[in-house]
């Protein structure tokens, strides 16, 4: 159908990007700068320099981001690493495709992993914690890596939704041996196909993924250091991505506005719980808004009825899929709000009159509910 609100809007992204992007466009192609040229080099600079690590390295996805740096900590077969049960099926296939056992800890109100669950989970096998900071909002890092140091394990961070976001003042992305980032086109910081990164302050894990990245080469000298992958970030999604950094502080303060327009809107409608984001210490960036309705599906469906285009992940737990053999201990809380999770629309190119509409919409909703329980 034709939303009157879309979740994402690209065509109108790039609408408002055009001269910049033509003219990155252009001096790719003029140039010939088709792959591991300049405009990789300068990105992973800012990357690492927004970020706040001394390395950035550019990859095909988010996944490789995640695959690569299990490897490069050593991470292997007969291994276990603890990954939240509520997240995008990827961060537990890297653990699994690496030979390691992915050991599932549930979530919190705030969809991160449940911190105070974790050392139960661990075990002797135990290598590494995989914490995923979901929708912009960090999972609690001091508390991660006060376990990690106490017990000897390596952090990666699934980062991939949180680009600018920080806990404490340190940015997502340079808490543990690396931070995984995802381009895909519909994130906060998105190309025109899909790329990735890793940033990370470990000058080995630096020169380990540059080399697998590209088959294992060490392009400067040309010898191989193992049987590494073909997963490098094209030279073109750099420069659109450089063009998109720069661009990246306003989008988030844009968002911000957004998500507390939302906020003080729909804060009181009983059913309704919103994103639960009021600790100082985290910086939110807003990846998605999403909210949980006692109404599920329901909710969901009316809205898309309606015209507001919405997002319901994860609706079935991917540990929920029988072929992805993942152990099913237990997860309340993921099954819960998985029952109810809605991601409302929120993107930097959104106007107020669409802000306004979709609050109206989900008003609407409620109110008619409202009446249905009183008859």
């Amino acid at each position: 159908m034709a939303y009157k609100v879309t979740f994402v809007n690209p065509k109108r992204s790039y609408e408002s990007l055009k001269n910049e992007l033509d003219a990155a466009y252009r001096d790719v192609m003029r140039n010939g700068e088709l792959i591991d040229r300049s405009h990789l080099r300068l990105f992973e600079e800012r990357l690492a320099a927004f970020v706040g690590t001394r390395y950035a390295v550019g990859l095909n996805s988010g996944y490789d981001a995640l695959h690569l740096s299990l490897r490069a900590i050593g991470v292997g077969s007969g291994d276990e690493v603890i990954v939240p049960a509520h997240t995008f099926v990827a961060t537990a296939s890297a653990v699994v495709n690496v030979g390691a056992r992915a050991v599932l800890v549930d979530v919190g109100k705030d969809f991160n992993i449940d911190v105070d669950l974790i050392e139960e989970a661990i075990t002797l096998r135990t290598r590494a914690i995989l914490p995923v900071h979901l929708s912009g909002k960090m999972a609690d890092m001091p508390r991660i890596m006060d376990i990690a140091r106490r017990r000897g394990l390596a952090v990666i961070e699934d980062a991939c939704q949180s680009l600018g976001g920080s806990v404490d003042g340190k940015a997502a992305g340079a808490w543990g041996a690396t931070g995984c980032w995802s381009f895909y086109p519909f994130k906060m910081l998105g190309g025109y196909g899909d790329g990735g990164a890793i940033t990370t302050n470990n000058e080995e894990i630096d020169r380990f993924v540059r080399r697998m990245r590209y088959n294992g080469e060490d392009r400067a000298t040309g010898e191989y250091h193992g049987h590494g992958f073909t997963c490098l970030l094209d030279n073109l999604q750099a420069a659109f991505l450089n063009v998109k950094l720069t661009h990246l502080p306003s989008w988030i303060a844009r968002r911000k506005e957004i998500a507390a327009r939302y906020r003080e809107a729909l804060g009181e409608i009983d059913g309704l719980l919103l994103p639960l984001y009021d600790e100082s210490r985290f910086n939110h960036v807003y990846q998605n808004y999403t909210v949980r309705s006692s109404y599920g599906n329901e909710f969901s469906e009316y809205l898309k009825a309606h015209g507001v285009e919405v997002l319901t992940q994860f609706r079935k737990p991917y540990y929920k899929h029988a072929a992805l053999n993942l152990a099913d201990r237990g997860f309340p809380e993921t099954e819960a709000l998985s029952r109810e999770v809605c991601s409302l629309p929120l993107n930097a190119e959104l106007t107020d009159d669409e802000v306004d509409f979709v609050i109206e919409v989900v008003k609407t909703f409620y109110a008619e509910e409202a009446v249905r329980d009183i008859a």
